[in-house]
């Protein structure tokens, strides 16, 4: 346990600091299970929609800090990569 006053504060801030990222990284999976299951549905336009909405919640992910610039860019292009590929069937 603690025993100084900025060891306490510390602590605090260490548990605001993971709720919210908890809560942002849970966001993203959500918008990424969205794309994926429009993905799978091969609706193309919904796909589109939902891949706007992916890489804002990404880029916001990465301004909070709670993911790295580069893992947000690799899963960007790994989803974009996946709705050119749908594009290219339709």
């Amino acid at each position: 346990m603690a025993n100084s006053k900025s060891a306490k504060k510390r602590i605090r801030q260490n548990e605001v600091r993971r709720q919210r990222n908890v809560r942002v990284r849970t966001k993203v999976r959500s918008y990424i299970n969205g794309f994926t299951n429009a993905i799978e549905a091969g609706d193309v336009e919904a796909a589109e929609e939902r891949f706007k909405k992916v890489e804002s919640e990404l880029d916001r992910a990465v301004i909070k800090g709670v993911i790295p610039r580069k893992r947000a860019s690799r899963r960007t292009g790994r989803l974009a990569r996946r709705l050119n590929e749908l594009r290219a069937q339709a």
